[in-house]
């Protein structure tokens, strides 16, 4: 029976495959709003397969490397042809460098979390989550559809696919959900993470971009924090050192 155990994760990680090749279909076909909902289905599935493989017992390395394979088609691959097909494709040959460089960003941090996956990835994510970019992307091409009927502001767009895969290389740390709820703090995550996931289930299409937006900005925002306090330690640090050996010495 337990050969069999990985079929049921599998299951949910070949939906993802599907759905990340059906949104690069439907972004060929000039379908954009349906190729993003496909991504966020995708992101739905992904979220569902490391679940149940976990509830089942079913986790293995075969099962690992299959998942970053899917991620890479449909977090890294699709979200890159489906911003070149509504707006990369008009600045030519940047327009492909620009997308090159995100999928090659997201084929390095999947294969990054693979190595960690077992050690430092438990308690943080190093680099922007490759999902995360690919839901903030099409989240915010929803978002302008909802609002204006079409795509606007697409500098933001070509921005924001720049910033995400320089996020997807760096080591700024993002918070991850734990497997377990033992401390006040992980209740209050718990909790926060229980709200905002019934706010965007009244309104997909307006919250979902300011959600996913506001958790890349508290990655941002507490490295460049955690940056200056380590600094500010050092500095410290080298001046009490400084004045313990005294003027003479």
């Amino acid at each position: 029976m337990s050969n069999y155990r990985g079929i049921f994760p599998g299951t949910f990680t070949m939906g993802n495959v599907v759905c990340g090749f059906l949104a690069i279909l439907s972004a060929f076909e000039g379908n954009i709003t349906t190729a993003c909902w496909f991504v966020i289905l995708a992101a739905f599935l992904d979220a569902l397969d490391g679940k149940v493989a976990r509830l089942s017992g079913s986790s293995s390395r075969f099962g690992i490397e299959l998942d970053s394979l899917a991620d890479f088609l449909s977090f890294g691959v699709a979200p890159a042809v489906l911003v070149y097909a509504i707006k990369l494709s008009s600045l030519g040959k940047w327009g492909w460098i620009i997308s090159v460089v995100y999928i090659m960003a997201a084929a390095y941090r999947l294969a990054r979390f693979n190595l960690f996956a077992t050690t430092e990835e438990k308690k943080s994510f190093m680099g922007l989550p490759v999902p995360i970019a690919a839901l903030a992307l099409v989240s915010f091409i929803i978002f302008s559809y909802d609002i204006w009927g079409r795509l606007q502001y697409g500098e933001l767009l070509v921005s924001m696919i720049i910033l995400f895969a320089f996020l997807m290389v760096s080591q700024v740390r993002y918070e991850i959900m734990p497997d377990r709820f033992d401390t006040p703090q992980k209740r209050i995550k718990l909790a926060i993470a229980l709200f905002v996931a019934v706010m965007a289930v009244f309104r997909p299409r307006l919250l979902l971009f300011p959600i996913f937006s506001l958790y890349i900005l508290y990655g941002m925002v507490w490295e460049v924090y955690r940056l200056f306090y380590k600094s500010v330690g050092k500095v410290t640090k080298r001046a009490h050192g400084k004045a313990s050996k005294g003027p003479d010495e």
